[in-house]
């Protein structure tokens, strides 16, 4: 998989001895041609010369009086992020120690767009042995939003993102935008459920428009009661809630050093619920509702997506008054049938014992 998803950067990474990535110059230089910092034909001089600079040394201190010179107020305020991304995680000695270390305070200065790009550079590291098609599209839930539509019964997880080009250009870019504009049909633009005779398609892809154009089932499975106490379970064998509990696993052993198994589940039938993490705004507030006892109406069940229960291999790793007791996750689109997962809530919320 070390061709998959490189606009991130990935391959530009390092393992250290913890086996978490740190970055090389080559990984600097990649930002640096990010649109938002590469040069265009309006850059000053002082802009020219700063870039390059960068690209010789991309980890050269830059004084204060080589951003002044800028003629561009926005070219200066990109510099002036990556420089503070490049030398937090710098500071920090790899993304994850980074990444952590902006969630646990609180206090992100950096934008939405530096933090997914790290995270997906992360879920790459997390990944690095699967090969399932279904397991790298969940894993984009952690740092793309989705838009969520039911259909036919089926609950589908596209990215939001993709979803609205398409709409806007059919597909065809700028030019796509603009024939929409002048009142022209265009065809509808494919977009396909993730499946067994188009996986190996979805892994082909590398970047532009059609690297994300591939929905998620999120069904839960089917149960059908029969008689005489028997349940027949109609499995989906591809389900994306699966494959989501596949990473969100992997994700808390990789951070966290605790191994734990995840499971979607449709409902939380349990007493003596002690805790609870929403793996989204939307969904938090949900849990802590229900935790204590309030009514949700229809159209605010209609907004869970799916719940998640989640047991520690080494009850030992728990906090002591919550041992051996599950811990129940839930995910939920917004009003407006967006889902945006926090995956730092599985890395500051989990009852550990101790502080990793």
């Amino acid at each position: 998989m070390h061709n998959f998803w490189t606009a991130c950067g990935h391959q530009h990474l390092r393992r250290n001895a913890r086996g978490w990535m740190s970055a090389t110059p080559d990984y600097w230089r990649l930002w640096l041609q990010r649109p938002e910092l590469a040069l265009v034909p309006e850059s000053c001089p002082a802009e020219k010369r700063l870039h390059q600079a960068l690209l010789d040394a991309p980890g050269m201190q830059v004084a204060p009086a080589q951003l002044k010179a800028f003629k561009d107020g926005d070219a200066r305020e990109n510099y002036e992020l990556f420089l503070r991304f490049r030398d937090d995680v710098e500071a920090a000695g790899s993304l994850e120690s980074a990444y952590i270390g902006w969630m646990r305070s609180g206090q992100i200065q950096l934008p939405p767009l530096f933090i997914d790009l790290v995270v997906q550079a992360i879920a790459c590291n997390v990944l690095a042995d699967v090969e399932d098609a279904w397991v790298w599209r969940a894993a984009e839930l952690l740092f793309r939003r989705q838009r969520i539509t039911i259909e036919g019964g089926r609950v589908l997880s596209g990215d939001s993102d993709t979803l609205d080009s398409l709409k806007a250009t059919g597909g065809l870019g700028e030019m796509g935008r603009l024939l929409m504009e002048g009142g022209a049909t265009l065809k509808a633009v494919d977009v396909k459920v993730l499946h067994p005779d188009n996986a190996e398609r979805y892994l082909a892809q590398r970047e532009g428009l059609g690297r994300y154009a591939f929905l998620l089932d999120m069904t839960h499975e089917l149960k059908n009661e029969l008689p005489h106490g028997l349940i027949l379970s109609m499995v989906n064998a591809r389900s994306g809630l699966k494959a989501l509990s596949v990473v969100l696993a992997r994700w808390v052993q990789h951070f966290l050093g605790v191994a734990v198994s995840i499971e979607p589940v449709q409902q939380v039938d349990d007493p003596a619920w002690r805790w609870h993490v929403g793996l989204d705004v939307t969904a938090t507030a949900l849990l802590n509702d229900l935790y204590q006892g309030t009514e949700l109406d229809a159209k605010r069940q209609q907004q869970l997506i799916s719940l998640f229960k989640l047991r520690f291999d080494n009850p030992q790793d728990m906090r002591a008054d919550v041992q051996g007791k599950p811990v129940y996750l839930g995910l939920a689109m917004n009003e407006q049938g967006l889902l945006k997962l926090k995956p730092q809530n599985l890395l500051l919320n989990l009852p550990l014992a101790s502080e990793v």
